[in-house]
Parts: structure tokens; sequence; C-alpha cells
């Protein structure tokens, strides 16, 4: 990671900051697909910041900033699974978000994001990890894939109106997971 990147783990006070940060990775990475009153409705309540201050304050979620230069580029969040899998059982972890923005994509801070969420999800001990991925994101299905995620079953994913595809990827407790 380059010396003027850190992450941190983000307070409510942040929440200002990854309202409009979860917003435009959201955007960038995904807001071509969907009609813009659509978009602009899922985007005012996923990313309100008073839900992302919500989300920061609970003591079952975490929420992690990427920093460069001192301006949040990514950000990683964690927390009890919510997906709708009927192997889900209590205690199992999700990792929620993992996004960076594209002009700091490639440089290695994105795994070490996604890393320094799995090492928070396994603190105490090996458990069941969930991630929703879109059904068309290759680039992450391939990423999960390499750190032991498996294709355990699927779900709508709404916004507005559209209905997106997406895989739930399941690693089993005590499954190895490769660091890349």
């Amino acid at each position: 990671m380059p010396s003027s990147s850190t992450i941190r783990r983000a307070t409510p006070d942040d929440a200002p900051t990854l309202s409009q940060l979860a917003a435009r990775t959201f955007v960038e990475t995904f807001g071509h697909l969907y009609p813009a009153e659509d978009l602009q409705a899922f985007l005012a309540d996923a990313y309100a910041v008073d839900k992302q201050r919500t989300i920061l304050a609970h003591p079952d979620y975490a929420v992690w900033l990427l920093e460069r230069d001192g301006v949040a580029v990514g950000h990683a969040a964690a927390g009890p699974c919510g997906l709708p899998h009927p192997d889900v059982a209590p205690g199992d972890g999700e990792l929620k978000r993992l996004y960076v923005l594209k002009a700091h994509q490639n440089g290695g801070m994105g795994g070490k994001l996604f890393a320094t969420a799995l090492d928070w999800l396994l603190r105490d001990g090996p458990r069941t990890l969930w991630i929703g991925v879109w059904s068309e994101n290759l680039g992450a299905q391939r990423f999960y894939a390499r750190h032991g995620f498996v294709k355990a079953g699927e779900y709508e994913f709404p916004v507005g109106r559209v209905r997106d595809r997406e895989f739930i990827l399941r690693r089993a407790a005590g499954a190895p997971a490769p660091r890349c």
C-alpha cells in the first residue's frame, strides 16, 4: 500500500463522508444500469447520512475507510449475514460492501481493505462468511473465488424497478483462506 494510503475504522462522525463515498462508488460502478429516477431514489435511501450513522454506531457492524492523502477513496463494510439464503445461521458474517474508486484500483489497496474486513469478521475464530455479488461482476467473482468463496445461491437485488441478479457466495467456517 502506498505510504500515503491508510485504512481506518470509521466512526459515527464519518457518516457524511461514508454517505457521499458509498453513493459515488455505487454510481461509478453500477450507475449505468438504472434509470436516473430509480438510481437517485436508491441512493437517497441506501446511503442516507442518518442510515450510515446508525450502522457506524452499531456494535455488530464495522466499516473501514481507505484514505489516500487524507481523502476517502474506498470503503468496506461487514456485519452479521443478512443475505436471503436458507443456510445462513446465527453467527455467520457478511462482507456487505467493498468499493474503491476506479482511479485508485489495481494498486493492491482493495485487497488490503478486504483483508481488514475479513480479519475483523474472523476475530473471534472461524465462522461461515457470505458475500453478495452482482452476477455480471466477473472480476469481483474471481477475486472472491481466490479467497475461498464459492457460489451458494442467487437472489434479486432491487434498485427501483430494476431487479439485479445477484450471486450469493459462501466460505465455510475453517475453509482455507488464501491471501493474494
